[in-house]
C-alpha cells in the first residue's frame, strides 16, 4: 500500500498576501510537480477536500511532488475572494513557487470544480506538462440549487485555449452541482478534445468512487508517457 508523504506547511507569497500551502513528497528527478485547486472558496472549497486529497495520492504513486494550497480568504491563506482572477493568479503564484523549488521540472495542473477551471486557465501561462479538470463547472445541473457565481470563472471558460499538453477530463454522469451533459459537449469541441472519463453513476463529490479517480489520473499519466 503507497504510505502517504508527510506534508510540510508553507507559508507562499501570494499576490494578494501569504497563501497557505501544504508540500508532499519529493520526487527524485525533480522532473514534475502536482498545483492542486481546490473548489468554490465561498462554497466550502478548501485544500483538504477529499477529491483534492485524492488527486494528490495519484500524483505520489507516480513519485511526483505535490502543493496543495487554499485560495486567498481561505484557512489560513490571506486576501478576499476575487471571482475567480484572483484566484488563478493564487494558483500562478504557487507555481513559481514550484518552479523556484525545483528549477528543472515542469508543473502539472489539476483542479475539482472551481478548481479545475482555474487550472484550465493557468495551463498555458504555467506552461503545464499535464493538466486534469474534474467537474469543471461549464453549465449547472438543471436541479442544482443556485451558487455563487463567478463572472472571471465563466470568463475563463469562454476564454481557455486547449493546452499543449495532455489533458484529462474526469465526469460523473450523474452530477447533481455541473450539468454533465454540457461537460461532455463543450469537451467534445475543443481541438483537438481531452481525453474522457465518464464515471458512471457518479454524483458531483465522487462519493464511493475516489479510488477510480485516483486509478483514472495514474493512468492517464502513464499513457501519456509519464
Amino acid at each position: 500500500m503507497l504510505r502517504a508523504p508527510h506534508p510540510e506547511s508553507l507559508r507562499i507569497a501570494g499576490p494578494a498576501g501569504t497563501l497557505e500551502a501544504l508540500l508532499e513528497g519529493e520526487a527524485a528527478s525533480h522532473a514534475w510537480f502536482g498545483v492542486i485547486c481546490h473548489p468554490h472558496p465561498l462554497h466550502g472549497g478548501t485544500l483538504a477536500n477529499k477529491v483534492v486529497f485524492t488527486l494528490a495520492r495519484a500524483l505520489h504513486e507516480l513519485d511526483v511532488p505535490t502543493l496543495r494550497f487554499n485560495f486567498r480568504g481561505v484557512g489560513r491563506s490571506e486576501g478576499q475572494f476575487a471571482d475567480g482572477v484572483g484566484e488563478a493568479d493564487d494558483a500562478l503564484a504557487v507555481v513559481a513557487w514550484g518552479k523556484a523549488r525545483w528549477p528543472q521540472a515542469t508543473p502539472w495542473m489539476l483542479g475539482f470544480s472551481f478548481g479545475a477551471v482555474v487550472a484550465l486557465g493557468c495551463a498555458a501561462r504555467a506552461e503545464a506538462g499535464l493538466l486534469v479538470t474534474v467537474a469543471p463547472p461549464i453549465a449547472r445541473a438543471p436541479s442544482a440549487p443556485p451558487i455563487e457565481r463567478a463572472a472571471g470563472i465563466e470568463r475563463m471558460v469562454r476564454e481557455s485555449r486547449v493546452p499543449r499538453c495532455p489533458w484529462l477530463v474526469v465526469q460523473g454522469d450523474a452530477d447533481e452541482v455541473v450539468d454533465a451533459a454540457a461537460v461532455l459537449e463543450w469537451a467534445s469541441t475543443r481541438t483537438p478534445p481531452p481525453r474522457l472519463r465518464v464515471l458512471h453513476g457518479a454524483g458531483h463529490f465522487l462519493h464511493g468512487r475516489l479510488p477510480e479517480l485516483r486509478a483514472a489520473v495514474v493512468q492517464f499519466a502513464r499513457e501519456s508517457g509519464f
